[in-house]
């Protein structure tokens, strides 16, 4: 079954000083993924200055800002896509991703199958 873990990273006021994932810990932590087979898609995302939000009104007009500038005090930082047996496994995927640590959170959700 396919899951997707959601990397959220803290808000500023959130990290945990000292507890920060390294690069070499995200390095590691890809190479375990891409060498168990369980690899589907994945992808860091730019940062968060760089994104816009599109709203469409009842009335089909579309109202663009820049930046989410949503209510939360994570930052989603990018994704996993795995294919593993079950929720458990996925689950033990996510509690070994760096960006668990440091304040952060990752968020497993099933891919829907609409095919089957």
């Amino acid at each position: 079954m396919k899951y997707m873990l959601l990397i959220n990273s803290a808000g500023t006021d959130q990290a945990q000083e000292g507890c920060e994932a390294s690069f070499e810990d995200w390095m590691a932590y890809d190479k375990a993924v891409q060498e168990a087979g369980i690899f589907v898609a994945g992808h860091s995302l730019a940062d968060l200055t760089t994104a816009t939000t599109v709203r469409v009104d009842a009335k089909g007009e579309r109202a663009i800002t820049d930046g989410p500038f949503a209510e939360t005090r994570e930052v989603l930082g990018g994704y996993y896509v795995i294919d593993v047996p079950d929720l458990d496994v996925a689950l033990d995927w996510a509690a070994r991703c760096p960006g668990a640590t440091g304040g952060g959170s990752v968020v497993v959700r099933p891919i829907a199958d609409f095919e089957g």
